[in-house]
């Protein structure tokens, strides 16, 4: 893509293909169309547009001899609205790298200029991977309004929370009313749904503004089913070679690839240079399929890096199959994401707050070893046998620091996934949630939040998308087809309760009520102090650097997680126990013992009134322990003669 890119900013352009304001030159519009004899710029063209006030200008691109068209409008302006003719079709397509679709992925495309917005944030440095804390949000249903303006209001509350980074549900263009957004087909043009591409642009710089990062989830396996044009251009922007679960998976690594690639790298770039985004989250990797010797997925990485220097950029990806190759760095063969999202996590935290262990939990019990084990290796499947999938999962990552693991205990599949869309609180008892939350932000991973996670939402969060009819009635079929992989969820009962993804009120249903921050004060209050706690408290700060934690069983369903600080006074012990209250009799455990000269005395527990709990008695600085049950408590080492004092007084 470098080659391209570089002849085509000769020629005063940012990226290879789309339309672009010249300076003193006009718009200049390029398109790859291969397979076309000619291509005609149609200016102006509405959309079912009935006697126009004027007749749409058409005017000839120029064939570059590469596959490519271009010509410069010099009466071309920003805001102006057009189509392309190809060869004899009377129809015509919106732009393939179409920069905004105010009427919609059938409608045409607009012109815009990014250089006209007036940023402010020229002191923002970017993020890396340490010390994160991402919160994953869906514009359309994060506020009533659901969309940038509205969102951003919200920004300064966020960062008080504190969250550092927002990742994007996807935002590329697609048809319809409303949708999650992994059925983008306009993959430049920011969906008209949440506002025009400015009002993006005021989002991020609103975040940069407060201190909180912004990268995007990018779908690069497939395209929706409705609104793709790009084979009317070309065939060979999609491969016969690889089946992906969603569509016909893009061309990487065949016939005529080159320009596909030129494509998502462009893209990649793009959602950086002129978005100011701090990275992306590259969404179902396992389907991203590229044999060439450099993968597209490494290509992808370099071309962020490229476009965001001398900013830091924060690349997250998604893949099913725990490939550690996916951020390995280069060096050593890897493609050099920063970290990768921990379905391991999720799936034995899931058992463990609802008992459920079926389908894709089946090869999770829940229990003490597990958490133990995730907290210090991340992936729990490294290469064993699972039984799921009636093979093996995973690739060794022993040595991986924390920060790139991405730890949830909801994420947007997850929660439509359990059928009623129902937020995690709600499937297991209060005081076990706490003591998982708990667990959850404190381990070294990088922590990740759903919308609404921290309050406690009661809106559920179902899948919704609205298609035309002959699809959606496939959507939804589909939908409750992969469903039914729960026993539970297939049985005729629930398969007609399951929610219809077209349904206007399963949208709508979807939108959080933000007051419920101070209807849920003590939920709020959980996530705000353990947050607080995580940033400040220098042991869970040095873990996040560093394999500077050890764990071990105290039962099935309690265990000890010791954080080692800079000196022996500074650890932390982290105390979870999922059953009922256990007397620690006897406790033949080192991590138990406290540094020389010092006792360990509780300085958080879950249980605290201030969440909801019904409290702790004191901690006994002498004698075997108590572990209230279904409860977690943080202690810290004390020096037990000034502590014997404070308990006096």
């Amino acid at each position: 893509m470098s080659e391209q890119i570089t002849t085509e900013l000769v020629n005063g352009r940012r990226f290879p293909i789309g339309a672009e304001r010249v300076p003193e030159k006009g718009v200049h519009f390029r398109v790859w169309a291969p397979e076309r004899k000619t291509v005609r710029l149609v200016m102006n063209a509405q959309a079912e547009a009935i006697d126009p006030p004027h007749p749409p200008a058409e005017i000839e691109l120029q064939n570059e001899g590469n596959g490519y068209f271009s010509v410069m409008v010099q009466e071309a302006c920003v805001g102006s609205l057009y189509r392309y003719l190809l060869d004899d079709d009377p129809q015509p397509y919106p732009d393939p790298a179409s920069r905004f679709q105010p009427q919609g992925p059938h409608g045409p495309s607009q012109v815009v200029d990014a250089s006209t917005f007036d940023w402010t944030d020229t002191a923002w440095t970017g993020i890396e991977a340490q010390g994160q804390v991402i919160y994953e949000m869906h514009i359309g249903t994060f506020t009533d309004e659901g969309n940038w303006v509205a969102a951003a209001k919200e920004l300064p509350e966020l960062a008080a929370l504190g969250v550092t980074v927002l990742e994007i549900m996807p935002v590329a263009d697609f048809p319809g009313r409303y949708g999650w957004g992994y059925d983008g087909v306009n993959w430049f043009a920011p969906t008209r749904l949440y506002g025009t591409p400015d009002e993006f642009r005021y989002f991020v710089n609103q975040a940069h503004a407060v201190g909180l990062g912004v990268i995007l989830d990018v779908v690069f396996n497939h395209l929706g089913p409705d609104g793709n044009y790009l084979g009317k251009f070309s065939s060979d922007y999609f491969s016969t070679r690889y089946r992906c679960d969603w569509g016909d998976p893009l061309n990487f690594d065949g016939p005529n690839s080159d320009p596909v690639r030129e494509y998502v790298l462009a893209n990649s770039a793009y959602w950086i240079q002129e978005f100011h985004l701090d990275g992306l989250r590259l969404d179902a990797t396992q389907q991203i399929y590229d044999s060439s010797a450099e993968h597209i997925i490494a290509a992808i990485v370099q071309a962020v890096r490229s476009a965001g220097a001398p900013r830091l950029t924060f690349i997250v990806g998604e893949n099913e199959p725990q490939d550690a190759t996916l951020f390995l760095p280069p060096e050593h063969g890897g493609f050099g994401l920063d970290a990768l999202w921990n379905d391991d996590f999720h799936h034995t935290a899931m058992v463990a707050m609802t008992g459920r262990a079926d389908a894709y939990y089946s090869d999770y019990r829940g229990v003490a070893q597990e958490f133990i084990s995730t907290l210090k290796r991340g992936f729990l499947y490294q290469g064993q046998w699972y039984s799921w999938q009636d093979n093996t999962r995973g690739t060794p990552a022993l040595d991986m620091l924390p920060a790139k693991f991405v730890n949830f205990i909801q994420n947007h599949d997850q929660l439509a996934n359990s059928g009623s869309g129902k937020r995690v609180h709600a499937l297991t008892s209060p005081n076990r949630y706490r003591a998982l939350t708990t667990l959850f932000l404190l381990a070294p991973q990088t922590p990740m939040l759903f919308q609404g996670q921290e309050f406690a939402a009661t809106s559920p969060f179902f899948y919704f998308a609205d298609h035309k009819a002959e699809i959606a009635h496939w959507v939804a079929r589909g939908r409750a087809e992969s469903l039914a992989q729960f026993r539970a969820l297939a049985t005729p009962e629930m398969q007609a309760r399951l929610p219809d993804p077209g349904d206007p009120q399963t949208f709508t249903h979807s939108k959080l009520n933000l007051n419920e921050r101070n209807l849920h004060k003590e939920a709020y209050a959980l996530h705000c102090d353990l947050l607080r706690l995580r940033r400040n408290d220098p042991a869970f700060q040095v873990s996040r650097q560093s394999h500077r934690i050890d764990g071990a069983v105290l039962s099935p369903d309690a265990w000890v997680i010791r954080f080692f600080g800079e000196n022996p006074g500074d650890d932390r012990l982290l105390l979870v126990n999922l059953s009922r209250d256990l007397h620690l009799v006897p406790a033949p455990e080192p991590l138990l013992a406290p540094p020389k000269g010092c006792v360990w005395d509780a300085m958080w527990f879950s249980d605290d009134p201030r969440y909801g709990g019904m409290g702790m008695p004191p901690w006994p600085l002498q004698g075997n322990w108590y572990l209230q049950g279904e409860s977690a408590v943080v202690l810290h080492p004390v020096n037990p003669a000034k502590e014997s004092v404070d308990h006096e007084q």
